[in-house]
Order: C-alpha cells, then sequence, then structure tokens
C-alpha cells in the first residue's frame, strides 16, 4: 500500500507532520481527518520515503474547533483606540479573500495568518492579528469579531454565527462579500448622482459670496455719486452686501447655527421621524431614498435568512441596519406579527411604505416556503430601479440647477445694471429735450 507524507494542523493551529499509508490520496486526506487534523499538503512518498512531488490541496468545509472548553484558555482581546477606521470596501475585500481561502480548504486560523501577512491596512491588519489571537485561545470566529463592533456590525457577526453553525462558513462569507459589494455599489451610484447638485451649490455659494464682497461694493461707489434715487431692487441687494461684507464672521456664525441646530434636530426622536419620512416623499430625491430602502431592507433579510439567521433574530437586525426610521417601525411591527405567530405580509402592507408589488411578492414567497429566494429577487429588481431612479433624478436636477444659478447670479447682475439703465434713460431725455431748446 503507498505511504504519503502529509501536513496539516492540528486544533490550535500548530503544524503537524506525518506519514501515512493509504489507497490513494482522497483516503489519505480521509484518515487525516479522521484523526481530528486539517490536511493542508498531502505528497506521496517513494521507495526510499522522499516525496514525489505529487501534491494535492485538502479540501474540506470542516471547520478547527476550539481548543479545550470554552473556558479553558484566556481569549485575548487588546482593544486599541481608532479601530473604526477601516473602509467599507477595504472590509468587503477581506471577506471575498477569506471566502476564497476558506472554500479552497485552507483552514480559517491559517487564512487569518495568511491575510494578516498581506494586508495593507494598518487597522485591519492589526484587527486580523487579535482574530486570529482570540481562536487560538478558543474563541469562535463569531464570538472574536463580536470583539470589533465598530467594524463587525451584528449583521456580519450573525450572519458568520450561523455559517459556523451550519458548518457552511465559505458559502456566508461570500454572501457577505456579496452583499457588501452590491451596497457599496448603490451607494456610490447615488452619491454620484448627488455630485453634480452639490457641486452646482457649491459654486452658487461661491459666485454670490465673489459677487457680493467684491464687484457690488464697486457699483456702490460708482451709484454714490450720482444725484438720483436707486431702484428698491437694486438697495436691498446693496443692503444684503454691507450685511455680508461688514459682518462676515457674524454671517458665518448664522449659517453655523442654523446647520448645528438642524443636526441636533435631526437626531431628535421626533426630528429624525420628520427628515427620514421627507426624505421618501420628497421629489425628487424621494423616489431613490425610498427604492434604495426597500432594496437594502430585502437584500439583508434575504441573506440572513438564506444563511440560516433565525428569522427573528434576522428581523431584528435589519430593524438595526435599516438606516432609516420609517423602515425600521415597519420592519418592528413585522417582527411582532411573526413573534405572535401571524405572516410578514399583513404588517408589511399597513406599513403603506412598501409598494403593492414587494407586498405580493413577499406573500407568495412565503406561500411557497421560498421566502429568502424571492427577497433576493425583489432586491436584485429594485436595484435596478434604483438605476432608473439615479438616472431620472439626475435628468431633473441637471436644468433645475442650472436655473438656480442662473437667478442667483442673474438677479445680482440685474439689480446693479437697473440704475445704468435709469442713468442711460435720464441722459437721453436730457439730450432730446436740450435739442428741441437749441431750435
Amino acid at each position: 500500500m503507498p505511504k504519503y507524507n502529509y501536513t496539516a494542523l492540528d486544533a490550535h493551529g500548530s503544524e503537524t507532520k506525518g506519514n501515512i499509508e493509504a489507497a490513494s490520496q482522497n483516503e489519505a486526506i480521509s484518515r487525516v481527518k479522521e484523526m481530528q487534523l486539517f490536511p493542508t499538503k498531502i505528497t506521496e512518498a517513494d521507495k526510499d520515503g522522499k516525496a514525489a512531488g505529487k501534491k494535492s490541496s485538502a479540501k474540506s468545509s470542516a471547520r478547527p474547533k476550539p481548543g479545550g472548553k470554552k473556558g479553558g484558555a484566556m481569549s485575548i482581546n487588546i482593544k486599541i483606540p481608532g479601530f473604526g477606521g477601516v473602509k467599507p470596501k477595504v472590509l468587503t475585500t477581506f471577506t471575498r479573500q477569506l471566502a476564497t481561502l476558506v472554500d479552497a480548504g485552507l483552514p480559517l486560523l491559517r487564512g487569518l495568518r495568511v491575510l494578516e501577512k498581506q494586508e495593507r491596512n494598518v487597522n485591519l491588519k492589526s484587527i486580523i492579528a487579535q482574530l486570529a489571537t482570540s481562536i487560538e485561545g478558543g474563541s469562535t470566529f463569531s464570538e472574536a469579531l463580536a470583539q470589533h463592533p465598530k467594524v463587525f456590525n451584528r449583521l456580519f457577526v450573525n450572519m458568520v454565527k450561523a455559517g459556523e453553525l451550519g458548518g457552511v462558513l465559505e458559502v456566508v462569507l461570500k454572501r457577505l462579500a456579496e452583499f457588501s459589494e452590491k451596497a457599496q455599489k448603490i451607494k456610490g451610484k447615488v452619491k454620484a448622482a448627488l455630485f453634480y447638485p452639490v457641486a452646482v451649490l457649491i459654486v452658487a455659494v461661491g459666485i454670490m459670496i465673489l459677487l457680493m464682497t467684491m464687484v457690488v461694493p464697486k457699483f456702490k461707489e460708482v451709484f454714490s455719486g450720482m444725484g438720483f434715487a436707486l431702484p428698491g431692487f437694486t438697495v436691498f441687494v446693496m443692503s444684503v452686501s454691507d450685511l455680508i461684507r461688514l459682518n462676515i464672521l457674524a454671517t458665518m456664525g448664522v449659517v453655523a447655527v442654523v446647520v448645528v441646530a438642524f443636526l441636533l434636530f435631526i437626531k431628535t426622536k421626533f426630528g429624525r421621524r420628520v427628515w427620514d419620512k421627507t426624505t421618501l416623499i420628497l421629489p425628487p430625491l424621494g423616489p431613490v431614498v425610498s427604492k434604495v430602502a426597500i432594496s437594502r431592507f430585502t437584500r439583508t433579510l434575504g441573506t440572513l435568512v438564506s444563511s440560516g439567521v433565525p428569522i427573528l433574530q434576522a428581523l431584528t437586525i435589519v430593524k438595526e441596519t435599516a438606516g432609516n426610521v420609517i423602515i425600521a417601525n415597519a420592519v418592528a411591527s413585522i417582527h411582532e406579527s411573526v413573534k405572535e405567530g401571524e405572516t410578514i405580509t399583513a404588517p408589511l402592507e399597513a406599513s403603506r411604505v412598501f409598494p403593492p408589488m414587494v407586498v405580493s411578492m413577499v406573500d407568495v414567497g412565503e406561500q411557497t416556503g421560498a421566502l429568502p429566494e424571492m427577497l433576493l429577487k425583489i432586491a436584485d429588481n429594485y436595484d435596478e430601479e434604483v438605476d432608473n431612479a439615479v438616472t431620472a433624478m439626475t435628468s431633473l436636477l441637471e436644468p433645475i440647477m442650472i436655473v438656480f444659478l442662473a437667478v442667483i447670479v442673474g438677479s445680482i447682475v440685474i439689480a446693479m445694471f437697473m440704475p445704468l439703465i435709469t442713468m442711460i434713460t435720464n441722459l437721453s431725455g436730457d439730450e432730446g429735450a436740450g435739442g428741441k431748446d437749441d431750435k
């Protein structure tokens, strides 16, 4: 019977080498796993006992178990300030890479050590090291993730926990990566759509400040020596110019107070509800915000349920990650309905937040037992709806912002030229009267 040299990791992550007799490589891999080891390399030995160079990566969905009893080893958790500074894109890349390594058969601990060595983000590198240390100390992966709530939210932790319990960690990590990638894609589209109006608004404010502080005062000096009354609109614009120019600090203070007051208002329970309700119905932004919220709700709930998270726990997580009070309240109603043994459809329809099509598709999903799949189909559909809504919003905002900029600049220009027109009219009248006197 052929001999095989193996390299494997034990439950503590320590590397172990040895040889074993087996009829084939697959049988050798199985026998190494029966020894509670996790093979990383299997090579067939020749008659002299040297490696023949025939390698095989052992692919298994098994996961290393915590060493000993849960409380047998001390779990090390060193908290370093500033760990929240991990960008979603970096975290998504880490999740995707870890899913690939685990799916390829590499033990979780070994995969974390590999990613730790190649990670360039200092914060995430330190966090990965702590995750590996916690697992070596006896913690599960989900427990290690829960020690860093600023980086790994409840959605991430609970999905990983469900994956560990179901023995499908690599599948869950892939779903998490896909979920994050699609969320980032939608967020990027909305940001790109809002860039143009924000840029135009900044330009408009800059032009207005320039005209009010530098151009209008020059015209005021010219008009001060004229012997006729200025039009009321011109006087108003000059008064605003003086107010801004002579009280620049006070003006900035008023603007700052208004901004701070608004931010404090939307932090209150009532203010947040009013603001979230307004953003859902205010055109042209409302349709985009509404579709993004529905897509986020359905994708989050569908991903959690399909990963094995219990429905009540999944609804609690969705409520916390909704990002909108109105949607969160609707999810809370759904949670209470399901808790009482009722369906999701009734409170979903009663909330008046979700369109009839969404309610109907969820109802069909419940009746056919394919709720997770139906929720993900709704999310995919609404991702396309978001694209259309963003395009429509951009098309509508472009002319609105151009008109807005034209009104601001045009109003100031008209106010400055009205006295000139009056002066030219008076001069023309005087010249006409002088011509008649000469005759």
